[in-house]
């Protein structure tokens, strides 16, 4: 998987979870309270700024015109629930937080797959596309927690989806700890005599082409 991304990439990874209280005016928000969301680029980062309606008119009503400005939307606060302990098994969006924490260029395409299924599901909903030295960068946000991801396309082509959607449903299966590998004997012994097609807890996995790949 090493040889389908760059290092650079990883740089473009990110997330930023959505603030509790007004940037402006320090309040808190109340469950349900709409708010304002800026994002802009500074010293070549994405900067994200949540403001209560209050305050937004009165400092960010020309925010198109603020120095590196990227994107505006408007959302509505959720309370987050109560802390729960309980373990439950990777599902797409977990999984794609953990690669952005772990930060390993090598799971790169992974993790854009992973954006993919998780727009095409509607968990994620892309808020801008932008370009930054001629790679396309996409920002998502997850509604119900408003955090914004922030994932860099990988530019795959066709030849290395397949490679690159049976890593993905590894990871869902068996997490960032796969178990080791069986011994040369075993592997052979235990391999089906036909390829399965290549599916997940999560579901089949299954990036069409379209213009986001690109043949050799």
């Amino acid at each position: 998987m090493g040889a389908l991304c760059s290092p650079c990439l990883i740089t473009e990874w990110n997330i930023q979870s959505r603030g509790h209280g007004c940037e402006v005016c320090g309040r808190t928000f109340a469950d349900k309270e709409s708010y304002h969301t800026l994002l802009v680029e500074e010293k070549s980062e994405f900067r994200r700024s949540d403001v209560c309606a209050t305050c937004w008119p009165t400092k960010f009503l020309d925010a198109q015109s603020l120095s590196g400005f990227i994107s505006h939307w408007q959302g509505v606060y959720e309370a987050p629930p109560p802390v729960t302990e309980a373990i439950q098994k990777d599902t797409a969006e977990t999984l794609l937080r953990k690669l952005i924490e772990q930060n390993d260029p090598q799971h790169a395409p992974a993790a854009y797959i992973l954006a993919v299924m998780l727009e095409r599901k509607r968990i994620l909903k892309v808020k801008e596309q932008v370009v930054r030295d001629g790679q396309r960068i996409f920002i998502y946000e997850q509604p119900k927690t408003g955090d914004v991801f922030t994932i860099a396309d990988p530019d795959l082509r066709l030849d290395q989806l397949e490679l690159v959607q049976r890593d993905v449903a590894a990871l869902l299966e068996h997490g960032l700890n796969p178990p080791a590998p069986l011994p040369v004997e075993s592997a052979n012994a235990a391999a089906p005599q036909e390829a399965a097609p290549i599916e997940s807890s999560e579901g089949p996995i299954a990036v069409e082409a379209s213009a986001e790949t690109k043949a050799d």
